[in-house]
C-alpha cells in the first residue's frame, strides 16, 4: 500500500512470516517429502532424496559437535559449488553455528582479511580452484599446519582459528602426509559416532529464529568488505516468500549456475528450494554455459537463475539450439540491470515465460523486490517490481531524508524482517547503514510509481557491480597505491552491456617512471581476484579536481565514456 502520494510502499501478505529456525523448517519439509529428490550434483554424479540429505546433514552436524563447535561459533567455507557446500550450510544451521561464506576467487590477502574480520574458528575448503592452490595458500598463512596435529592448531596471526578441514578424497591423502595439521572430511564424519542423535536434537531445540546463522561479505558503501550478519528469520523468510512469488513447489527443479558463496546461490537457490521441497540441480562447480544448458535439458529443470551475463552466455553458446529447454518455466534474473531485449530473448528462446527480475542487497537477505509473472511487459522489463510481503520501502530526498512524492528520484531505503542484524564487529558502520527507526539505506537511486513498482536509476555509492560481483574501488586503489611506480590512482566503473559495468583505473605514475598496462594488470592478478583487475587503464598527468582538492570521478567517467565510445561493448540488438 502507498501512503498519500508519497514514494512509500508496505506489503503485509495473507501468509504470516515463518517463525521456525532453518533446521526446524527443513525437518518439516523432510517429513512431508522424504522420497522426493532434494539435490542433484551433476559434477559429482550424486543424487539425494530429502531423507538421504537429512541423514547426511545430521551426520556432519554431529561430527561438528564432536570437534567442539556449537551455537554462535563461526565456520567458514571456501569452495566452489558442490554437495559438501550444501551439507555444511545445513549442518552449521542444525547446531546454530554461523556459516561464513568465502569467495573462491579470493587471493591470500583477501582470505586473511575474511578470516580475521569474522574471527573464523573453523574453515572447510577444497584443495584448489583453477589456478588457486588453496592448500598452499593456507600453508603460507598458517605454516603451523605442516607441523601440528589437527586438534593442535595455534596461530598468533589467526588466534580464533582452530580447525582447517579439507575435502575431496582423491586430493587429501597426500596433503595430509605433508601437512598433518589439516583435518579430513572423513575424520569429521568419524567423530559423529561419539555424539548421539538425542544430543544433536537437544542442541537444535535450543536455537531461536532471531539468532545469527550466516555471515556474508559485501562492500557496503565504501572501503573493504563488511561482514553482514544474517539470522534464520532473515534468510529463511526471504527464500520462502521468493519461492511463493515464483509459484514454486515440490514439483519444481531449479538449475543453479550461480555461486553458493553469494546470497543468490545460498538463499535464493538452496534455501528457496528447501523451503518448499523442490530439487536443487547443481549444474557446475563454477559457471559454464554448456554445462548449464546440458543440466536444464537432462534434468528437465523447470527454473533457472542467473545474472544477465550468464543468460547472455547461454543464449550465445554455439550449441544453444541443440538443447531442449522446453521444461523451463521460471527463474530469477538479478545482480545487474537487465536489458529489455535480453528479457525477451530469455522468455522466448529459453521458454522462461515467467522469468522474474529481482533486486536487493546482501544487507536485506537479499531480495527486496521481484516482478510478478502476471505483470505486463513494461513492468517486467522497465522495473524491478514491488517489494516482497512483510517489507517496507521508501524513496527519500538525499539532503533532507524526507520521503519524496511518487515519481521523484531519490535514495531507496528498506525496513522489515529482512534487514541484517548488522556488520560483524563494526557497530559504527552498522549505525551508518541502519537508522534508529530501522531503515536501511541502500545507496541506490530510484523512483516509485503509485502502485509501488520501483525503477532503479543509479547509485549514490561508488561500488561497481560487474557481472553480479560487488567491487569496491577503494580496495583496488589501495593495492595500486602500493606499486612503487604509482603516485596517484582513481578507480571507477564504466558502462558495459555484457557485465553491466567494467573497471577503469586512472593512474599518474611518478615522474620519469615508465609503466605499462600489462605491468599493472600482472601486479593486480597476483594479489586480487580476477574480476577486480581493471579492464581499462589510463596513464594521466593529472585528475579533475574540485576547488577543495577532491577528485571528481564523475568527470573522469564522462571523459572516458566519450573517448572510448567506439570501443565499449555495444548494446544488445
Amino acid at each position: 500500500m502507498t501512503d498519500k502520494g508519497l514514494s512509500y510502499y508496505r506489503t503485509t501478505g495473507d501468509i504470516p512470516l515463518l517463525a521456525a529456525t532453518i533446521p526446524d523448517h527443513f525437518a518439516a519439509i523432510v517429513s512431508r517429502f522424504p522420497k522426493q529428490e532434494a539435490v542433484v550434483s551433476r559434477p559429482q554424479n550424486k543424487h539425494l532424496t530429502y531423507q538421504q540429505l537429512a541423514d547426511r546433514v545430521d551426520e556432519l552436524a554431529r561430527g561438528l559437535l564432536a570437534l567442539g563447535f556449537g551455537k554462535g561459533d563461526r565456520i567458514g567455507i571456501w569452495s566452489t559449488n558442490n554437495l559438501e557446500w550444501l551439507l555444511v550450510q545445513l549442518a552449521t544451521a542444525r547446531i546454530g553455528a554461523i556459516l561464513v561464506n568465502i569467495n573462491p576467487a579470493y587471493r591470500l590477502k583477501e582470505l586473511a582479511y575474511a578470516l580475521t574480520r569474522s574471527e573464523v574458528q573453523g574453515i572447510f575448503l577444497i584443495p584448489s580452484f583453477r589456478k588457486s592452490d588453496y592448500v598452499a595458500m593456507l600453508l603460507e598463512l598458517l605454516p603451523e599446519l605442516a607441523e601440528c596435529g589437527p586438534a593442535e592448531l595455534a596461530s598468533a596471526d589467526f588466534p580464533f582459528l582452530l580447525r582447517v578441514v579439507l575435502y575431496e578424497p582423491e586430493a587429501t591423502s597426500q596433503t595430509k602426509r605433508s601437512a598433518p595439521g589439516f583435518t579430513l572430511w572423513n575424520e569429521v564424519l568419524a567423530g559423529a559416532e561419539t555424539v548421539s542423535p538425542e544430543e544433536l536434537n537437544r542442541r537444535t531445540a535450543g536455537l531461536d529464529c532471531c539468532e545469527p546463522i550466516n555471515i556474508q561479505y559485501t562492500s557496503g558503501t565504501t572501503g573493504f568488505p563488511k561482514a553482514v550478519v544474517l539470522t534464520h528469520r532473515n534468510i529463511l523468510n526471504n527464500a520462502y516468500f521468493s519461492a511463493l512469488a515464483m509459484h514454486f513447489s515440490e514439483e519444481d527443479r531449479l538449475c543453479v549456475p550461480v555461486p553458493f558463496y553469494h546470497c543468490f546461490g545460498m538463499v535464493l537457490a538452496n534455501l528457496l528450494c528447501l523451503s518448499v521441497g523442490a530439487c536443487i540441480v547443481i549444474a557446475c562447480e563454477h559457471f559454464d554455459a554448456f554445462k548449464v544448458l546440458s543440466a536444464v535439458a537432462t534434468e528437465r529443470c523447470t527454473a533457472i537463475h542467473g545474472v544477465p551475463t550468464m543468460f547472455i552466455a547461454e543464449l550465445e553458446h554455439p550449441d544453444f539450439q541443440e538443447f531442449d529447454l522446453t521444461s523451463l518455466r521460471t527463474g530469477i534474473m538479478a545482480g545487474a540491470p537487465c536489458p529489455p531485449v535480453l528479457m525477451q530473448q530469455v522468455r522466448e528462446d529459453m521458454h522462461c515465460r515467467e522469468i522474474l527480475i529481482g533486486y536487493g542487497e546482501t544487507e536485506a537477505s537479499p531480495i527486496t523486490h521481484l516482478t510478478r509473472r502476471d505483470d505486463n511487459v513494461e513492468r517486467r522489463t522497465r522495473t524491478v517490481g514491488r517489494n516482497l510481503p512483510h517489507q517496507e520501502v521508501k524513496v527519500i530526498d538525499i539532503s533532507t531524508r524526507a520521503t519524496l512524492p511518487v515519481g521523484e528520484i531519490g535514495e531507496i531505503c528498506f525496513k522489515g524482517y529482512h534487514i541484517m542484524q548488522g556488520y560483524y564487529g563494526d557497530s559504527e558502520a552498522t549505525a551508518r547503514a541502519i537508522d534508529r527507526e530501522g531503515w536501511l539505506s541502500s545507496g541506490d537511486l530510484g523512483r516509485m510509481d503509485s502502485d509501488g513498482y520501483l525503477q532503479i536509476t543509479g547509485r549514490l555509492k561508488e561500488m561497481i557491480i560487474r557481472g553480479g560481483e560487488n567491487i569496491y574501488p577503494r580496495e583496488i586503489e589501495d593495492l595500486l597505491f602500493s606499486h612503487p611506480k604509482v603516485a596517484e590512482v582513481a578507480v571507477f566503473g564504466m558502462p558495459d552491456n555484457y557485465y553491466g559495468e567494467e573497471i577503469m583505473a586512472w593512474i599518474r605514475p611518478y615522474d620519469q617512471e615508465s609503466l605499462s598496462e600489462e605491468e599493472v594488470r600482472e601486479f593486480c592478478r597476483e594479489k586480487i581476484a580476477h574480476y577486480k583487475v581493471p579492464r581499462y587503464i589510463w596513464f594521466v598527468e593529472e585528475f579533475p579536481m574540485t576547488v577543495t582538492g577532491k577528485i571528481q570521478k564523475f568527470r573522469m567517467r564522462e571523459s572516458a565514456v566519450a573517448k572510448l565510445a567506439s570501443k565499449l561493448r555495444q548494446p544488445l540488438t
